[in-house]
């Protein structure tokens, strides 16, 4: 049997990690362990047109499955273009492995062509970033690397000069199990006995839940049956908590609706369960606060806490549910749902009013034929900008559909390479990539993706031919707009000419057939829908420092909208509430 080189064995254990896929594009230094790759059965080659798309789309792939997924990038200019898909993959807590090959080894600190120093480049956007700059460092560094990629939940790059990746393994090399889940972690007892008692002397309690309440749904309802408490959200927790929840209060934040922000500042308890929602405007400062997360760091960062947990959310509730004093006092609950219903029947007549007939067409509207069309266990992915407040408001969860962005890293030119790697786990699971015409252009390129590997993603293009949230952001500084105007192309044109279904909308009434005729097509399909610009319009009482980007907010007055079908959730809530 001829031994194997360092390339050969790199792409054996990043399969026996788990790994069914390597995004990037080829190139010098990285062509040996493309090769490997080539050559084996088990894993596959993904060219994409940009080392971006193919960050990002490890990314998403990672949040799909919940195991490893990578990405690799050629020497220089080829694994810097990695970077920013890495930061929001780092941010997401998806567990990526990246491949930053490298100049020759004999020209590293000699101003070689290409040469970069990617051991500093990645070490802001990783849990594990170290170089093999001797074929005797495998298989052990990228064990570690895998394992802290998997365990700590993130990324980790290694980087290889393309010298040393086609040299020999070492002779007798240790390869040991792989760590490829995560395990759960409990808080000790005296946590749980500090919290219970908060809860028992608490009058009123309010749950405030993020992403770490991923498969702790029936977990959250029984404890917030059990101390009646009602339940918002952030939007990294919408598709967790949100569906069948009769103590649904919305969401808070810059997009937020409802009455998630009365029901965390009326409280005397705030329980916030793995949330890292960074924008404190939004969290009281006089009522006690307990934070429940598996991330020890995150504890505390955003506001001051009377007591800080380290736990899975569902473990942290199994443990803590049957031990609090059952409260019948419903008074505060049925209150907050009450506003929740109210304040989105204020605001849901926003995309109901003549929207058939609207020339440009609403996006609210849009958006919410989208949600009535799309499959019910159909992935999302949502370009960052006006898409957001889209999706925040108009996507119905239900525990099935998945809705991935760059909710925290906030990056332009996401939605497109995510569905690229989600529809890849599943050709025949419907991938949405609800992008935006800014968003779009940046990485227009890997559309061809779709293409080359006939991948049925379908792309419904918002084209307001403006980069909308920049131009909110610039309106409510008292700026006029300046640098936002897109002159777009008819991009249902641009998608035909490249071998894909193409459509394009500028009329209300022509929407839901062309959604409709797009979805049922078996390969790639874009619909270029001409929405308003205009759309979104501002509460009067706003002031120029309750917004800057996408961050800050001094106030509970946010972006004004319809709602969607959650007003419907909300109304029926309401009629759960027990009369006297």
């Amino acid at each position: 049997m001829a031994k194997q080189n360092v390339s050969e064995q790199f792409v054996d254990i990043l399969v026996r990690a788990g790994v069914k896929r390597l995004y990037g594009v080829v190139g010098d230094s990285l062509n040996p362990v493309v090769d490997a790759v080539r050559r084996h059965s088990e894993v596959e080659w993904i060219q994409v047109r940009h080392e971006e798309t193919a960050a990002f789309a490890a990314g998403a792939e990672a949040q799909i499955t919940g195991t490893l997924a990578a990405c690799a990038g050629s020497c220089g200019p080829g694994n810097l273009h990695l970077i920013n898909g890495l930061y929001d993959a780092h941010r997401s807590m998806a567990p990526v492995l990246a491949l930053a090959s490298h100049i020759p080894s004999s020209e590293i600190g000699l101003g070689y062509f290409q040469a970069t120093h990617p051991e500093l480049l990645f070490q802001e956007c990783s849990h594990y970033n170290e170089m093999i700059s001797n074929p005797q460092q495998m298989p052990r560094l990228l064990q570690t690397a895998i394992q802290h990629a998997i365990g700590r939940g993130g990324v980790s790059v290694v980087s290889m000069p393309g010298d040393i990746a086609s040299q020999p393994a070492p002779e007798k090399s240790i390869e040991h199990a792989l760590v490829t889940s995560r395990p759960t972690v409990r808080p000790g007892d005296e946590e749980i006995d500090k919290l219970c008692a908060m809860i028992d002397k608490a009058k009123r309690v309010t749950l405030f839940c993020g992403s770490g309440t991923a498969g702790a749904h029936a977990e959250v309802m029984e404890f917030a049956e059990r101390v009646k408490a009602p339940v918002g959200h952030a939007l990294r927790g919408k598709e967790w908590i949100q569906y069948d929840n009769p103590y649904d209060v919305g969401m808070s934040g810059l997009l937020g609706y409802g009455a998630a922000y009365e029901a965390t500042h009326e409280c005397d308890l705030l329980i916030l369960l793995g949330t890292d929602f960074p924008y404190n405007a939004f969290l009281p400062s006089d009522v006690k606060i307990v934070q429940v997360d598996v991330r020890p760091e995150h504890l505390g960062r955003r506001s001051k806490l009377d007591l800080a947990v380290w736990g899975d959310v569902r473990e942290t509730l199994r443990c803590l549910t049957p031990r609090v004093k059952v409260k019948t006092d419903r008074k505060f609950l049925d209150r907050m749902l009450k506003k929740h219903a109210d304040a989105l029947e204020g605001v849901v007549k926003a995309y109901t009013r003549k929207v058939e007939k609207h020339v440009p067409i609403h996006p609210e509207y849009v958006a919410s034929v989208l949600d009535e069309i799309a499959d019910e266990d159909a992935v999302f992915t949502v370009d960052t900008g006006m898409c957001n407040v889209w999706a925040a408001r108009y996507l119905t969860p239900n525990g099935r559909r998945r809705v991935i962005g760059s909710f925290s890293h906030g990056s332009m030119a996401n939605a497109l390479p995510q569905a690229i790697g989600a529809q890849f786990t599943d050709r025949n699971r419907q991938v949405v990539s609800m992008s935006g015409d800014g968003g779009f252009t940046m990485l227009m390129g890997d559309f061809l993706t779709l293409v080359q590997y006939d991948l049925p993603v379908k792309v419904v293009l918002f084209n307001n031919s403006s980069l909308g949230m920049v131009e909110l952001e610039m309106l409510v500084a008292g700026l006029p707009s300046f640098g936002t105007t897109n002159k777009n192309p008819d991009f249902a044109s641009i998608a035909r000419a490249a071998g894909a279904y193409g459509v394009r909308v500028e009329k209300p009434k022509q929407l839901e057939g062309a959604l409709k005729d797009a979805f049922k097509h078996k390969g790639p399909a874009l619909v270029d829908v001409v929405t308003d610009p205009n759309a979104l319009s501002i509460p009067p009482k706003i002031s120029a420092d309750m917004v800057t980007g996408f961050a800050l907010s001094a106030s509970k007055i946010v972006l004004d909208g319809g709602v969607g079908r959650m007003l419907q959730m909300a109304r029926s809530n309401l009629r759960n509430v027990p009369r006297p």
